[in-house]
């Protein structure tokens, strides 16, 4: 009996770390089928996870709303922001193929939630992560280079209409 549940229980963690392995060599090669894979189980498992925290106070994330290119419809996605002193800068390990980055170049602005505050950001340009990587903390920043994420979205805080931003 405890020959099959060892067994079984090697297979899995076998499968587990080949998993593991297939995850990171493919992440740090930028491989199209893991960028995917990842790409898809965030959105489907991971992101709406996340939103049930994501923009408040010490939340590991924050939220960025956004409106859809073609679609003209509102959407809210989790992503990891970091407040610069003009406004945001977000790491991209999937490169600029996501859609909440699309629309977001193609309208020009969006809204982030950070810390359980709102603020308004404008012009989006994709940078490399060499010229922002100091925004981020030192942890990030290695996970940044273990992963070789070579881009990031900078974003700036727009004028405060009276309405937008709150805090910082």
């Amino acid at each position: 009996m405890g020959r099959p549940i060892a067994k079984l229980v090697g297979g899995l963690l076998l499968a587990l770390m080949t998993i593991g392995v297939v995850f990171m060599v493919g992440m740090r090669r930028k491989s199209p089928l893991v960028l995917s894979a990842v790409r898809r189980f965030n959105r489907d498992v991971g992101n709406p996870y996340q939103m049930k925290t994501a923009g408040t106070p010490g939340a590991y994330a924050s939220v960025i709303r956004h409106v859809g290119r073609t679609t003209g419809r509102p959407y809210e996605t989790p992503v990891v922001a970091e407040a610069t002193d003009d406004g945001f800068v977000i790491a991209l390990p999937y490169g600029t193929q996501a859609d909440w980055l699309k629309n977001v170049l193609a309208s020009g602005s969006a809204t982030i939630v950070d810390e359980g505050n709102t603020y308004r950001v404008d012009q989006p340009e994709i940078v490399p992560t060499a010229v922002v990587a100091h925004q981020f903390p030192g942890k990030d920043q290695r996970s940044l280079l273990r992963f070789h994420v070579d881009q990031c979205l900078q974003v700036r805080r727009a004028e405060s209409d009276g309405a937008s931003a709150q805090g910082r």
